[in-house]
Order: C-alpha cells, then structure tokens, then sequence
C-alpha cells in the first residue's frame, strides 16, 4: 500500500519524546487521558482557542512536519474529534438564548476542525479531508492515502487518526455499557471478568509515500468488515493471512486490540486460533484505552517496536518461538462490530 517514513504519538502513555514503553502509566476513574506535552511554535492565544483533540492532533502533527518536508496533503481519520467544543457551543445556545455566541467553539465543534487547523499553521494548500466513519476511520483515511498514492506516485502525504474523551460522549457510551460499571485500573483491565472496558484517547501520526528508501515499516495490506458473527470475522482473517502472507511463511507479532471487555472473550480466541506457536501474540489497548482510532496508536506502536528486542512484560499475552517483531498483524475491533487487520512490514 504503502511506506511509512516517520511517526509520532501522543497517547496516555509516555509516547511523544523520552519513549518509555515498560513504565505503564495508570487510568484514572476508567479514563486513559493523554499525556500533552509542552506545545511549541504555536501561540498561546491560538492554543487557548482549541479544543483537546485539535491540540494532540496538531502537537503530532507539527512535529512530524518540522522535521520533514511539507507534505502534499492531510488525510485525518476520527469519530469523536471536536464533541467536546460541540457541546460546549450548544450548551452556550441554551444558556445565553442564542444570543452573543462565542465563535471559537462554533468553530472547533466540527470533525474537520483538527485538519483545518493544521493546514492554516503551515499554509498547507494540499488535499486536505478528515474521515469520519466511526470504528472505521482512520482505516478510511489510510484507504484514502493509499489510493492517492496510486494516482500521484512522487507524493507524500500527511496521514492520523485522533480522537478525545468528550464528556457527554463518555456518559452516552458508559450508560450504554460500552464501559465498566466497577473502577478498574488499566493494570487489571484482563483480569477483569466482566463487561465494558475503559475510556481512552490519542492521536498518531505518519508521513507516508510510495518510497522503500530510508522506510521504517511498509503498510502492506488492509481489510476491513462490519459483523457481529465470530466465525465470519476469524474465516476473513485466514483469508487475508492466505492472501497476504507467502506460503512457509509466518506473522511474527500479533497485536491484537483485546480491550477487556468479557463479551468479546469467544472473538478474540477465534482470531488467535489462526496462528501457530510461533506467533507472539500481544494487546495494547491497557496502554491508551477504547476509543475509535485506536488502530492509529497500535500502528504507531508497531513501527515503533524494536524488531529484535523483546516486548514489555504488560502487553505480552503469548509469547512466540519467533523471537522478532519484523512482520506484524493488527486486529482492532470497535464495539464488536467494525473490525480491522493491518499488515506492517518493519525495515529498522
């Protein structure tokens, strides 16, 4: 599909500089908030205007565009980007009777606010679009990419999945049981028997083209299904090794986004069920929690892992005769519907 050049992350781990994968940071009232850095090189004013996800969003971003060459377009995926601002702003229509409105949560309160932002920061006049698909959306976006790539080959594109825990999205999943009734600490989340999982949020970022040379990982394939019925989803995933993978072959790593939730426990050991011994088996949702695009830290997650270097304890669930992470498998699966599996090739 395509060749991923650099990354950067802001998730509620240690993830944006000074990288510690062992120290697990620990979740707060079933939240996983993002870490934010010190935010340079915007001003305060435009910085006090945003909204949490524009503020991740662009803090990964920026970087990423400051090291490197401006890129040709951004392409954002995410659900809940901007809900926070949007209930801000209605919230101020009931208040102040639509009168003397404060234009800035107007402004932020749409998806495309975070990749609005961005292009006005660097004048970036490229193809800019943000894919709101739930579950879905930041493999929209990376769908989208790699069919740009296809029809401008010389390009390099600008590509992220963000999201934020809103407040009222939080109380309408949470009553709706997407989220544990019972505090649970992160640390605990798979030792939990029960139903609903914990709030997480983050943003990734990737600067991708169609060039091998100097590559960190290459994203190799992508397919994506709407189901509820195990069998069809782990059936796919045979398919999609079968397809994708060259016979005597084998996935080093798969990362999987077991999310602790006890209703998903038959779906999970199905997928698991397809690769043999010498597949490492993983999980990374303990480390940023639930949310939509969760997919995008997990593929930031696995250009980031050392391909000779073991995995931290916490996110191992089986470990492997294979003793490397050079080719990796995401499954992640939101609200045990919208499922997903990515192939990553890793160079360095």
């Amino acid at each position: 599909m395509f060749f991923i050049h650099q990354t950067s992350c802001i998730s509620p781990q240690e993830t944006f500089s000074n990288v510690k994968m062992d120290l697990l940071h620990v979740s707060v009232h079933n939240k996983l908030l993002a870490i934010e850095p010190a935010y340079t090189g915007v001003a305060v004013g435009v910085l006090r205007r945003m909204g949490k996800a524009s503020r991740i969003g662009m803090g990964t971003a920026m970087r990423l565009i400051q090291e490197g060459a401006a890129p040709d377009g951004l392409i954002i995926g995410t659900a809940n980007g901007g809900m926070e601002e949007s209930i801000r702003f209605l919230k101020q229509i009931i208040e102040y009777h639509e009168d003397m409105l404060a234009p800035g949560s107007f402004v932020q309160s749409t998806a495309n606010a975070i990749a609005t932002q961005l292009s006005m920061l660097t004048k970036n006049k490229g193809y800019n679009i943000t894919h709101v698909h739930k579950g879905l959306a930041f493999e929209n976006a990376v769908i989208d990419t790699a069919m740009l790539l296809m029809e401008n080959p010389g390009n390099t594109y600008l590509l992220g999945g963000v999201d934020e825990i809103a407040s009222y999205n939080y109380i309408i999943e949470h009553t709706a049981g997407w989220y544990k009734k019972e505090y649970t600490s992160n640390q605990d989340l798979y030792k939990r028997n029960s139903a609903g999982t914990i709030a997480g949020e983050g943003a990734a970022m990737f600067l991708v083209n169609n060039k091998k040379e100097q590559a960190i990982a290459e994203l190799t394939a992508l397919t994506t299904l709407h189901s509820t019925d195990k069998e069809l989803i782990s059936g796919q995933l045979k398919a999609f090794l079968k397809k994708n993978v060259p016979s005597g072959e084998s996935i080093n790593l798969f990362l999987t986004g077991e999310n602790g939730d006890a209703r998903d426990a038959d779906l999970v050991a199905s997928c698991e069920s397809a690769f043999g011994n010498e597949t490492t088996v993983a999980r990374f949702k303990h480390m940023c929690g639930e949310y939509p695009t969760a997919s995008a830290f997990a593929l930031w997650l696995a250009c980031y892992l050392p391909i000779d270097q073991p995995l931290p304890e916490h996110m191992l669930k089986k470990q492997g005769t294979t003793n490397k992470n050079r080719t990796v498998l995401i499954y992640n699966y939101h609200k045990n519907v919208q499922h997903s599996f990515m192939l990553v090739t890793k160079f360095k």
